[in-house]
């Protein structure tokens, strides 16, 4: 019998404790002995996990009520999972982001990949948005505001609660003010050489995405001189960075008037608001009325949301991302460039490239493709976790 303070739960004898040896940081409900003491356990509760025959494997987070019942913590059993551990793992995020950016704007935490399960940490300067996606997150929150305030020194650190992960881990969606002073104004945040608006609480997610700043600098080194159509823009991501490289001008498009307020404002700090113009609508309608206009782009980049965020609705989401490249490739001039991304999980790089493609050819153009992004080293990969490779960047020159 364990020795350990902490309740034990046990896999099932024929689950395999390999992969759990070997860094994977999930077990399924259907791997463990849930008996009434189990099922029992309040979300978010730290127990020792073991083999089928009893030997010590992990320290992890338990929650009965989500499909990913326990999440590994520290493979050391002997941890104690606590503020010095919080600091050991916070401090180790902030040194890898303080070695890649010289300002402090960037997704300080990324979840597994560092250490931390279903916690997300986006910093905006002086402020740190957390995303507590995970039960034992949610529980131990105090403890990880005081961490994250003495390892950044930041001042104001807020809940953001919405998303799709919290109501899978049976979370509330009440975003919060968790420390300093509630934000009256967007943050500017310097990236690429743009400068975007970040609405820490009304935003999406927890108001920019991070992720796809490599893809930005890539999409600007085409668009000197260029005509660039921004499609899902949310607040400029692709067009800033392109005014900011030397684009003549940016039409960016999305079904938020908030978040094309907030692009604007963008680009008057820029002092490039005469070469930014923005359109509201529904990208697929838009798309459709430009190729009636006649309209065409240098560059053409379409950033849409999940159209496949699960496997149930991998089929539809494909068929999506090739009607907009179909629609998308239709506006680029001969010889100018097509940027298509996802963020799906679900739609691998092969099945995503290859309904971009379809949708290109059925456009009636083709092209060499010329570069693959994805993620930027602030969002690093869990090895064994193809979910953290969420996000794929095209680009086509047609």
């Amino acid at each position: 019998m364990s020795s350990s303070p902490l309740p034990v739960i046990r896999l099932k004898p024929k689950s395999q404790p390999r992969a759990i040896r070997h860094g994977f940081p999930w077990v399924f409900d259907n791997e463990l002995v849930t008996d009434r003491r189990t099922k029992n356990l309040v979300p978010g509760t730290i127990a020792l996990l073991e083999d089928a025959d009893r030997a010590p494997l992990a320290l992890v987070a338990v929650n009965p009520a989500s499909r990913i019942m326990a999440r590994v913590l520290d493979l050391d059993t002997d941890a104690a999972i606590g503020p010095g551990w919080l600091h050991t793992r916070l401090e180790a995020a902030q040194a890898l982001r303080a070695r890649l950016y010289d300002a402090p704007f960037y997704r300080l935490v990324h979840a597994e990949a560092d250490g931390l399960p279903g916690m997300v940490i986006d910093r905006f300067g002086d402020v740190a948005v957390i995303q507590p996606n995970a039960a034992w997150a949610e529980l131990l929150l105090p403890e990880i505001v005081a961490q994250v305030q003495a390892v950044t020194g930041v001042k104001t650190v807020l809940k953001n609660a919405s998303g799709r992960a919290r109501g899978l881990e049976g979370l509330d969606d009440v975003s919060l003010t968790l420390a300093g002073t509630t934000p009256t104004e967007p943050v500017a945040v310097p990236m690429n050489g743009a400068t975007y608006l970040a609405d820490l609480l009304g935003g999406q997610k927890t108001g920019l995405f991070y992720d796809q700043r490599p893809n930005h600098a890539f999409a600007a080194t085409l668009a000197r001189g260029a005509r660039v159509l921004d499609v899902f823009a949310h607040v400029g991501g692709f067009g800033l960075a392109c005014l900011a490289s030397g684009a003549t001008e940016v039409l960016a498009v999305d079904g938020s008037e908030p978040a094309l307020a907030l692009a604007n404002e963008g680009a008057a700090r820029m002092g490039q608001q005469s070469a930014f113009a923005t359109r509201r609508g529904d990208a697929f309608d838009v798309l459709a009325k430009l190729a009636e206009e006649g309209t065409q782009f240098d560059v053409v980049i379409c950033d849409p949301p999940a159209f496949a965020p699960n496997k149930s609705a991998l089929d539809a989401g494909l068929r999506a991302y090739e009607r907009i490249a179909r629609l998308a490739a239709g506006l680029v001039v001969p010889g100018g460039f097509l940027g298509l991304c996802s963020c799906s999980h679900a739609a691998t790089p092969d099945k995503f490239r290859t309904a971009c493609v379809r949708g290109i050819g059925r456009a009636g153009r083709a092209g060499p493709l010329i570069h693959t992004g994805q993620a930027g080293p602030d969002h690093p990969l869990h090895p064994q976790l193809a979910e953290t490779g969420y996000l794929k960047a095209l680009f086509f020159r047609l």
